[in-house]
């Protein structure tokens, strides 16, 4: 006979418009345990679960804050009110809760700015409100909503299923879903919701077993993604023809996003204690995600931390769908639980209407430490070497060809190809010579491709090297200087004799190409450069670290930088520091809204293929809080970096975006 063991969610918060999957642990007679879906149409020993999911309505609803689901509102903003956005994002359990969330309302009634500037001092009287310094209620509601009010304001019920089940105590439940997942909708929005499951005799249809249920926490709104903020940039006019969305275009150019996007196994409590945990769950992340990459229309994507269930069962389907064609290398170890399901690895995607894939390699680095401690480490000394050594990171390379051209009638029918690497560097301190070895063995594998036929190359992804340290110095100089301290660290004396650390491949930054040949850049543009490097000053920012980590480098001699965008923040390094983090949760009450959308999205301009010196001119925009992300221009290459979590993690992580061209 099957029994329940265990139910868990994910998360006890559910969020409108993200799936809820409980997961389930069942028992049978001979005491062994199984996590599979056993429905009526696939039943185990004779029996099945039948699943119900309830949402609970009571006579003594209230309204719950927008920011905190747990607590009752006492706040609303009548701005949002008037502006028609969504009753329920207005709600606020405090004053102080109200004013860490101000910057957010304003961008929304921003948006939305009808209703908001129909009265000249409204959004001054709103925030002298919250401030103290004002003594009427102008723009804010104190309220202890009745039953009847929080209903009509949140919107009554509508069940999916005619029968409602009374209870004692005033509650009322209504049916609304018959399988394992249930995705909650803007009616559940301030309930509770209920889901049960029992085992069922797959003959008698009748249940063997009390049922097992668990209990949500209240309904919340999915955030509405912030709208960015247009910087402008000035310049010259170009040469070039627009598209019919405005932009410019040019055979011969093509798109590249590079995108480190933190696995569901790394996005744990203990790492984020700053985010809610609803915000740290894959079924709400994954939707931003999505949104995020589908909408940078890129032609090839580079992902870093791609779970091997999440690569099946969502990435690859859902990019199919936006025209997409998938690789995948998963990492060679299994983390933490031993479930190979939970493996990430890199992805890589490219239009099918753009490239077709020639050639894929795989690049296991610990085959390498096998190989190498092998050839020149002592005997006594290998598995000292291993340890450090194997670490399971892995490189993507995959050779595309171009089906488009930008080769006159002096090349007919020569074919234009491409190498991408995809790659995800080890990341921890301590073990900067098997970084900088792993970046080596890379290159060295990247020259062989290189000089068999002569490809051009883009090498992306998270090498978790700032600039100025060694890996970063092999991969943008083709050296390391034997003085470089983190030369000092090598223990196994992997790394001499140092002149062996070169590399022949014309690797050019994007982002040092970018500071160096973009003088239409203005003050805030330029301030999000290091001016000793050339890069940003930050892809990746954390509560522990903020800085560079992620790059895209391209052959110079084959590839063109045409254009790219800065790196737009609503505020420079120091004062994100500042905010972020010095509040933890506080801050992350305005991140929350826009968690994945972190990620510098400008509207863009790309040159013309024999214009590569030219200026351009566009707004760019963005912000740590930006939404509604996406380039719609299908003819440029964007560079983006580790966005792990996005703002609600406090990791708002930026690169830059560059046009490439082809070059005869």
């Amino acid at each position: 006979m099957l029994s329940v063991l265990r139910l868990h969610l994910p998360s006890d918060i559910p969020i409108v418009g993200c799936e809820l999957t409980p997961y389930v642990i069942l028992k049978r007679t001979d005491k062994s345990v199984i996590t599979e879906d056993v429905n009526e149409f696939n039943p185990l020993d004779g029996q099945f679960l039948k699943y119900r999911w309830y949402r609970v309505q009571s006579d003594k609803k209230v309204a719950v804050c927008s920011v905190h689901p747990s607590e009752q509102a006492t706040l609303q903003c009548i701005g949002c009110v008037k502006a028609k956005i969504p009753v329920s994002k207005s709600y606020h359990c405090s004053s102080k809760c109200f004013s860490d969330a101000w910057q957010h309302h304003r961008l929304l009634h921003e948006r939305a700015a009808s209703a908001v500037n129909e009265n000249g001092n409204e959004e001054e009287e709103v925030f002298a409100r919250i401030n103290g310094q004002g003594n009427t209620g102008t723009g804010v509601v104190n309220t202890s909503l009745s039953a009847s009010q929080s209903s009509s304001s949140l919107g009554n019920s509508t069940t999916l299923y005619p029968a409602a089940i009374q209870s004692s105590d005033g509650e009322t439940m209504f049916e609304v879903g018959r399988s394992k997942t249930y995705t909650p909708t803007a009616d559940d929005i301030g309930h509770v919701l209920k889901f049960e499951c029992v085992v069922v005799d797959a003959e008698t249809k009748s249940a063997v077993a009390h049922s097992s249920t668990i209990m949500t926490s209240r309904v919340i709104p999915a955030p509405s993604p912030s709208p960015r903020r247009l910087i402008p940039v000035s310049g010259i006019d170009v040469p070039g023809h627009f598209d019919v969305d405005g932009r410019i275009s040019s055979v011969g150019t093509f798109t590249v996003l590079s995108y480190n996007i933190l696995s569901e196994v790394y996005a744990t409590i203990e790492s984020y204690s700053y985010c809610p945990p609803w915000a740290l769950s894959w079924a709400y992340r994954r939707q931003n995600l999505l949104r995020e990459i589908v909408g940078y229309r890129a032609d090839i994507v580079c992902l870093q931390e791609v779970q091997s269930d999440h690569f099946e069962e969502f990435f690859a389907p859902e990019l199919d769908k936006h025209g997409y064609q998938a690789l995948f290398k998963r990492k060679t170890a299994e983390v933490y639980n031993g479930d190979v399901n939970s493996i990430d690895g890199c992805a890589t995607f490219f239009r099918r209407d753009k490239f077709s894939h020639v050639k894929k390699y795989e690049v296991e680095f610990n085959k390498a430490a096998q190989s190498l401690t092998d050839a020149v480490v002592p005997s006594a000394q290998k598995n000292t070497a291993l340890n450090r050594l194997v670490k399971d990171n892995v490189a993507l390379i995959v050779v595309l060809e171009a089906k488009f051209s930008n080769l006159g009638v002096d090349n007919p029918g020569k074919r234009q190809l491409v190498c991408v690497a995809n790659t995800h560097v080890n990341m921890h301190q301590d073990l900067k010579d098997v970084k900088l070895w792993q970046v080596h063995t890379l290159l060295k594998g990247l020259e062989k491709i290189a000089a068999s036929a002569d490809i051009p190359m883009l090498v992306c992804g998270d090498f978790n090297s700032v600039p100025g340290s060694a890996p970063h110095s092999l991969l943008a100089m083709g050296k390391v200087d034997p003085l470089h301290p983190d030369l000092a660290l090598d223990p196994l004396g992997i790394l001499r004799p140092y002149p062996k650390l070169t590399h022949q491949l014309p690797l050019v930054s994007a982002y040092s190409s970018f500071a160096r040949v973009a003088t239409g850049l203005g003050l805030e543009q330029r301030r999000r450069m290091d001016p000793a490097t050339n890069e940003p000053m930050f892809t990746n920012c954390t509560r522990d670290f903020i800085g560079t980590r992620d790059y895209i480098f391209y052959s110079a001699d084959s590839l063109t930088l045409d254009f790219g965008a800065s790196l737009e923040l609503d505020a420079d390094n120091r004062s994100l520091q500042r905010k972020n983090f010095k509040n933890g949760c506080s801050e992350c009450r305005r991140a929350k809204k826009v968690i994945s959308n972190a990620t510098a999205c400008p509207d863009l301009l790309h040159l013309a293929p024999n214009s590569p010196d030219a200026q351009v001119f566009k707004q760019f925009g963005s912000s740590p809080s930006a939404g509604d992300l996406g380039t719609s221009s299908s003819s440029k290459l964007s560079v983006f970096g580790r966005a792990t979590l996005g703002s609600v993690a406090g990791v708002l992580q930026w690169l830059v975006l560059s046009v490439f061209v082809m070059s005869n």
